[in-house]
C-alpha cells in the first residue's frame, strides 16, 4: 500500500471510503512484489497498478464489489491458464495472491498517520493481517521507528505484541515481508500470516576510523543490510578503494560530520579510532543523540581514560551507560575479520534485547520478544 501512500493519504485525510487490494505473494514470474497495492474510492476513481495491466479490471471490480457490500475482506488468485485463453490472468507465466478489503479511515485514523510519515520519509512498518481467521483478514497495525507502543489492532493483546515485535523487526531492515506467527498459547494463539509493509531506508551503519578493521566491519554491515558509511579526517586513509564494501566515504572531523548527517534509532556508530582527539567530541556528540547503538575500540585501559574524559567533558553516568567499550562481544577475535563478527554480534544482541550468551545454557524460548528501542528524550534528530 506504500507505494501509492500519497493518494492513500488524501482520502484518508478527507474522510473517503476506499477498497484496497494488496500483493500478498507471488509465485513465479510477476511484474510487481508483495506489497504492492491498487485501491479504487466510493466514486470508481482508481490508483496503483498490481500486475501492470493483466488483472487490473478483474481487480477493479473486485474492489467495487467490496465498497457496495460493505463486507470484510476476501482474497483473490490471479494465474496463467493454457486451458482457458480467455480466462482472467497473468501473461508472464507467475501467480497472484490479493487481498481486497474495505478502508474507512473515521475507523482507521492511524492508517492516515502512518501514511502521512511514509509520504515524509519517515520510517514506518504497517502490518496486515493476510491469512488467519477470516474475521481478522485484513486487520491493520501501524508502528514508527520511534514509538513506543503500536496504534492499532489486530486481535487479542498477547497476538498484538507478537506482531509487532515482528514489525519492529522488519522495520530494522527496512524491508517490506510477508511472516508467519501464532501457533503459541503464551504469545500468538491463532496462526496468522502477516504482511508487513515497510516504507524506510536501510538503516545506517557509521563506522568512524579508516583502519583495517572497518574494511572488514564495513563488508559484515553491509552483509547484514546496513547502509555503511566509513569517515575519517584524513584523506590519505579515507579512500574508496581502502573500502569497497562501504557505501560511501567520507572526509571530515567525526564529531562534525556525525552532527550534521542523518540519523535515527536505528542507526549504529562504531568509534574505530581510539584516538582522544576524535573519540571525545565525537563522543560526546553522539552519546548526546537518538542512536540505536554506540561502541568504541580500545583496550580495558584506554576505555577507562576515556570514561575519565568524558565525565570531566560533562557527560553524565546516565550517558555514558549507553557507551559499549571495548567494543564487541567476548568472542576471543584477533583478525580484523573475526572482529568483525564480534561487534555485529553485539549490535544485534543489543538491537533485540539479548543476553549474548550461548544458547546452549539459556532455556525456554530461544526468541523472546523485543522492546522497542527509547529515543533520548529532548534529543532532536540532526539533519
Amino acid at each position: 500500500m506504500l507505494n501509492i501512500a500519497d493518494t492513500l493519504r488524501t482520502w484518508c485525510r478527507g474522510q473517503r471510503p476506499f477498497a484496497l487490494a494488496t500483493i500478498t505473494a507471488v509465485t513465479g514470474s510477476a511484474p510487481l512484489p508483495i506489497g504492492t497495492s491498487l485501491a479504487v474510492d466510493e466514486t470508481g476513481h482508481v490508483v496503483g497498478s498490481i500486475s501492470g495491466g493483466c488483472v487490473e479490471a478483474a481487480v477493479y471490480d473486485l474492489c467495487r464489489q467490496v465498497l457496495e457490500d460493505q463486507g470484510g475482506a476476501r482474497r483473490e488468485r490471479f494465474g496463467y491458464s493454457d486451458d482457458d485463453a480467455f480466462a482472467v490472468g497473468l501473461t508472464c507465466g507467475g501467480e497472484l495472491d490479493v487481498l481486497i478489503q474495505r478502508i474507512t479511515p473515521a475507523a482507521q485514523p492511524y492508517l492516515g498517520a502512518a501514511l502521512t510519515a511514509a509520504t515524509e520519509g519517515r520510517a514506518i512498518a504497517v502490518a496486515q493481517v493476510v491469512e488467519g481467521p477470516e474475521p481478522l483478514l485484513g486487520s491493520l497495525m501501524s508502528l514508527s521507528a520511534d514509538a513506543h507502543e503500536a496504534a492499532g489492532s489486530v486481535a487479542d493483546p498477547a497476538t498484538d505484541a507478537t506482531v509487532a515485535d515482528r514489525a519492529r523487526a522488519q522495520l530494522r531492515t527496512g524491508r517490506t515481508a510477508r511472516v508467519t506467527l501464532g501457533g503459541s498459547t503464551g504469545t500468538c494463539p491463532e496462526e496468522l500470516s502477516v504482511l508487513v509493509h515497510v516504507a524506510a531506508p536501510p538503516p545506517r551503519m557509521l563506522i568512524f576510523g579508516a583502519v583495517d578493521f572497518a574494511a572488514a566491519l564495513a563488508q559484515a554491515g553491509r552483509f547484514l543490510g546496513y547502509h555503511v558509511t566509513v569517515c575519517d579526517a584524513r584523506p590519505v586513509f579515507a579512500t574508496a578503494q581502502r573500502f569497497p564494501h562501504a557505501d560511501e566515504v567520507v572526509v571530515d572531523w567525526p564529531h562534525r560530520y556525525l552532527e550534521h548527517t542523518t540519523v535515527d534509532i536505528r542507526t549504529a556508530v562504531c568509534i574505530l579510532t581510539h584516538d582522544p582527539k576524535f573519540d571525545i567530541p565525537l563522543l560526546c556528540t553522539a552519546l548526546r543523540m537518538p542512536l540505536g547503538y554506540i561502541g568504541a575500540m580500545g583496550s580495558r585501559r584506554t576505555h577507562q581514560e576515556r570514561l575519565h574524559r568524558l565525565h570531566q567533558a560533562g557527560l553524565t553516568d546516565t550517558e555514558l551507560t549507553r557507551l559499549h567499550s571495548p567494543i564487541g562481544l567476548d568472542l576471543g577475535a584477533r583478525t580484523p575479520e573475526e572482529t568483525a563478527i564480534s561487534i555485529t554480534a553485539e549490535i544485534i544482541a543489543h538491537t533485540h534485547h539479548a543476553t549474548g550468551r550461548p544458547l546452549t545454557h539459556g532455556h525456554g524460548a530461544i526468541h523472546q520478544p523485543s522492546r522497542p528501542a527509547l529515543a533520548i528524550r529532548n534529543s532532536a534528530v540532526r539533519t
